[in-house]
């Protein structure tokens, strides 16, 4: 474990945290209304809406790191206007972010969805009444009814932002010290230091098993509370 003084190897891993953190945040803020309207509103479309929020699940890592290119890129539909104000997404810490952010969101809007559709529809009515607003309601009643799903999708989103591979090489790059993640900095290790892969490889491993050991908590004690 001496590689871990190492600066590429402690730069892996705060980019590592810190892009993943940033990639559940952005997932939790897209991805809670989107689970919030997928349990309690039937809709026109409802069905390609929710195939759309699979499709990242079973996309093929490749083809999902040059949709992003795609979009983002300087001729891309947003890239090609950030170009004009000189802002730059693609190969840069922001593509990391949004590279995790694209691959995480289905899982934690797909764990959320099944706690909001298990708040019975009656204690929302019955805040209603008592006139709270339905953003009171939301805060007060729905969210802490449904937190063990909205913190085992937290938890999910993390792990796989944090373990994100294909479409970031594809669309960050893998720069050390700007967009190289634990991931590609395994990658690159197999053919330059196998040494720095497997210290990397045992620090994700055990990130793993912490994210499992909370996730079994937090269903564990749903268990018991059920």
């Amino acid at each position: 474990m001496s590689n871990l003084a190492l600066p590429q190897v402690r730069s892996a891993i705060s980019l590592s945290l810190r892009t993943s953190t940033g990639a559940t945040l952005l997932a939790v803020l897209l991805g809670t209304p989107a689970a919030y309207l997928m349990a309690r509103r039937n809709f026109s479309g409802r069905t390609l809406v929710d195939n759309l929020i699979d499709l990242p699940i079973v996309l093929p890592p490749a083809v999902a790191g040059l949709s992003l290119l795609l979009v983002f890129g300087r001729r891309g539909w947003i890239g090609a206007p950030l170009a004009e104000w000189g802002l730059r997404v693609t190969f840069t810490e922001a593509a990391v972010v949004i590279a995790q952010t694209f691959i995480a969101v289905s899982l934690f809007i797909r764990a959320a969805s099944i706690g909001f559709g298990a708040v019975e529809p009656e204690l929302e009515d019955a805040a209603a009444i008592d006139g709270a607003t339905h953003w009171q309601t939301f805060r007060h009643v729905t969210v802490p009814l449904a937190r063990r799903a909205l913190l085992t999708g937290v938890a999910l989103a993390w792990a796989r932002a944090l373990g994100e591979f294909g479409a970031t090489i594809i669309f960050a790059g893998n720069f050390p010290g700007r967009t190289q993640t634990m991931p590609l900095a395994i990658y690159l290790g197999f053919e330059l230091d196998l040494g720095v892969a497997v210290t990397l490889s045992v620090i994700l491993v055990t990130f793993s098993f912490v994210i499992l050991l909370l996730m079994k908590g937090l269903l564990g004690g749903g268990e018991e509370e059920a």
